[in-house]
């Protein structure tokens, strides 16, 4: 069994510790949390396992990086904070454990990241002989491995299009949803998801890494956006009101362009309401999914529906990412210490958890 600590438990923490308990290979540690109203809770009421697991939260990093875990899922934020991140993640791979973690954007494509951002961890890696992979859902396995296993389907393929379309009413980060990608905000206030190359820097990774995958060289990486207000108010369940004329829905792309046309394409279709951008493609249900479209001989086209924590969709695509992150620990464990990515981390079958419910 390989001792696991999860690191954070918010939307994402909350699915790992579900995913480590499930996971036959890994046994739970430790628990870190921030929030001082967290510490002493156990485990399982955190990971909304309706049962305890004997494990208390704590906010003591020393003492649960000195037990000498194997492994760490770093589930906390990198949006805002990512110099504290990345010295987080630094000191757990000197630690000597495995990280894995969906909270560093320009580590998905480790091999351009930033030499500021990738240096810091090849050292950790030298001195401690950890390891990491930064991987998600979408940037993750929705524009890398999934459309490269699909396009291998394909006779001819002209464009890879990935797309995430949802209902972001749904999103339980109030700060993210607002402030971040400006929903409910006035239409002239800028975003900083929304930014100019702020997308390339989130998702041009994945074009890179699928680029590098088909063996086609990129001529450039551009971006195109489009936002849309509101109508008429609305009150979402989870964040209150949003109101009429201010921002309501986005839509932009991150193309990949391959001989002067974009042939791999990240699309994101993003709304508050139905109600707003109706023209705009909408998840056959109304509130989320991913998407792959190979344009080609066939033209194949695969939506992905994942739901969790009470149908939420959100949720559902946490839990996949996490999923993802978890199921390669033990890969990493008995691979040298390195930094990776997700060409280099096989997603595999989940075996021996067919049927399996932890007692």
């Amino acid at each position: 069994m390989i001792p696991t600590v999860v690191w954070g438990t918010g939307n994402v923490g909350r699915a790992a510790i579900r995913a480590v308990e499930a996971h036959p290979a890994l046994t739970l540690t430790a628990v870190l949390v921030h929030d001082p109203a967290k510490v002493g809770r156990d485990a399982g009421e955190l990971g909304g396992l309706g049962r305890t697991l004997g494990v208390a939260a704590t906010d003591d990093i020393a003492a649960a990086l000195a037990a000498r875990p194997r492994a760490v899922v770093y589930a906390a934020s990198g949006d805002i904070r990512p110099d504290d991140a990345l010295a987080d993640i630094g000191r757990v791979i000197r630690a000597g454990a495995v990280v894995v973690t969906p909270s560093l954007y320009p580590l998905y494509d480790q091999r351009n990241a930033p030499p500021e951002l990738r240096d810091p961890v090849l050292a950790a890696v030298a001195e401690g002989g950890g390891s990491l992979f930064v991987s998600g859902v979408d940037p993750g396995w929705g524009n890398d491995v999934l459309p490269l296993l699909v396009s291998g389907l394909g006779t001819e393929v002209d464009v890879i299009r990935c797309q995430e379309i949802f209902d972001y009413s749904t999103y339980e980060q109030e700060n993210s949803v607002r402030h971040l990608i400006g929903m409910g905000h006035p239409m002239d206030y800028q975003p900083l998801m929304l930014a100019e190359s702020v997308p390339t820097m989130v998702w041009g990774g994945q074009i890179r890494l699928m680029a590098r995958a088909l063996g086609v060289e990129l001529d450039e990486i551009r971006e195109t956006m489009d936002r849309r207000a509101l109508d008429t108010a609305v009150t979402t369940r989870t964040m209150g009101e949003f109101a009429a004329g201010t921002q309501g829905a986005v839509r932009f792309e991150v193309q990949g362009i391959v001989g002067g046309e974009p042939r791999i394409v990240i699309e994101h279709i993003t709304r508050i309401h139905a109600s707003c951008a109706p023209d705009w493609p909408s998840p056959p249900d109304g509130v989320g999914a991913h998407r792959v479209v190979i344009e080609g001989r066939p033209r194949i086209e695969v939506t992905v529906e994942a739901s969790d924590e009470g149908e939420n969709r959100s949720a559902g695509g946490n839990a996949t990412a996490v999923g993802r992150l978890v199921s390669a620990i033990d890969w990493l464990v008995d691979a040298k210490p390195g930094l990776y990515d997700a060409l280099d981390v096989p997603l595999r079958p989940a075996v021996g958890r067919l049927g399996r419910r932890p007692a």
